[in-house]
């Protein structure tokens, strides 16, 4: 199974660091952040682990719950933390899914026959409330992710559904965004009373409605 934008990740249950999770159970009504691991015991991961646990309080800002996921048991798990905790300067603070039997990995599409027959790529979903994918990203073992990026995409996401606006390359919170091509003109002045910076007949630029006035 491969999990492609907008399909809705199946619910499961398996052993973690936090004990037996349900999925469905334990991400509530919460965006998700789920990034999975080849091994325990990695240079690039053990870095990424204490990289995301320095940045929980930002996700958890945002309303965004975190869960990482690697194919060893979790007395192994334990014993990596202690690692992370130790060379990056920051404990495992969200849970570490136990994938011994490799099911969640099949089930999610993390086993990639021509990179490892046996250990999950590096990937990353960001899921929302209603169990969607809204965004996917795997990287090769060699290069570590860059979360500061994950947090910008994870402002745009919520904030392109409540408003009918898309974010431009390089977009940052509070700067303007787009309207969405498909908005007529006259609907557009209904949304945007105070007008906006019409680049082209497709590209119009407004602030960022949540900080504008």
């Amino acid at each position: 199974m491969s999990l492609n934008l907008f399909d809705t990740v199946p619910d499961f249950t398996q052993e973690s660091t936090d004990g037996p999770l349900n999925f469905y159970d334990w991400a509530g009504q919460h965006w998700v952040l789920l990034f999975s691991h080849p091994k325990d015991f990695t240079p690039v991961c053990t870095t990424e682990l204490g990289a995301v646990a320095k940045l929980k309080p930002e996700f958890d800002r945002r309303g965004v719950k975190i869960i990482g996921l690697s194919v060893d048991p979790v007395d192994r798990h334990l014993q990596w933390a202690q690692d992370i905790e130790r060379t990056q300067g920051a404990a495992l603070n969200y849970p570490l899914i136990a994938d011994v039997d490799r099911r969640i990995a099949l089930l999610l599409g993390l086993i990639y026959p021509n990179a490892s027959d046996t250990n999950t790529v590096r990937s990353l979903f960001i899921i929302d409330s209603a169990k969607r994918v809204r965004l996917t990203l795997t990287y090769p073992a060699s290069t570590g992710r860059n979360f500061a990026e994950i947090l910008r995409a994870i402002d745009s996401l919520p904030l392109t559904d409540r408003h009918k606006v898309a974010t431009p390359a390089d977009w940052r919170q509070g700067e303007d965004v787009i309207i969405l091509p498909s908005l007529g003109n006259e609907e557009a002045k209904a949304l945007f009373p105070a007008g906006w910076d019409e680049q082209t007949s497709y590209l119009r630029k407004v602030p960022q409605p949540e900080t504008a006035g």
